[in-house]
């Protein structure tokens, strides 16, 4: 599991454009969300789409960008932007070189059956490519927002109490 503090793992993955996006692209300009959702046009995942959608503006203000991440193709990343309006880049990582770099490739189980998916997550990439932020395991519901406030209020070192 990565942790805050550390350098976060390079990635490079097609966007819904067939454009190649890299985290150097933004490197010294742009702070990253990146955030890692299992499957395109489902409940969980439309919801955090659109509150990151809604909330497109408030981001760009603070100078970050918004990057969605599944192991979907382009076409369907296409599909889903249209069908939602959505303005969020979405990275189609279909070999889940991404997915396993930042550990969100895992197992789980459901009705008993045990597969292999994406735990729902996401990074906070400061402008030097520092993770500043690290939620394993997230829920949709108001997570775009729980995560425009650590970037508006962003923690620093100093600020956490020591632990005894």
């Amino acid at each position: 599991m990565l942790e805050k503090q550390q350098q976060a793992p390079f990635f490079r993955s097609f966007n819904q454009n067939n454009q190649l996006v890299s985290l150097a692209d933004y490197a010294g300009e742009k702070n990253v969300v990146l955030y890692f959702y299992p499957k395109d046009d489902t409940p969980g995942c439309t919801i955090e789409a659109n509150d990151f959608t809604r909330l497109a503006d408030e981001f760009a203000k603070l100078d970050t960008v918004v990057i969605g991440v599944s192991k979907d193709s382009c076409a369907s990343h296409v599909d889903f932007i249209k069908k939602f309006g959505l303005k969020v880049d979405l990275l189609a990582d279909t070999s889940g070189q991404v997915c396993e770099s930042y550990g969100v490739w895992r197992e789980r189980e459901k009705n008993g059956v045990k597969s292999m998916a994406i735990l729902r997550s996401t990074f906070i990439i400061d402008k030097n490519g520092v993770l500043v932020d690290v939620a394993y395991g997230v829920t949709p519901d108001g997570h775009a927002e729980e995560v425009l406030e650590k970037i508006k209020n962003p923690v620093t070192p100093e600020d956490q109490p020591d632990a005894e």
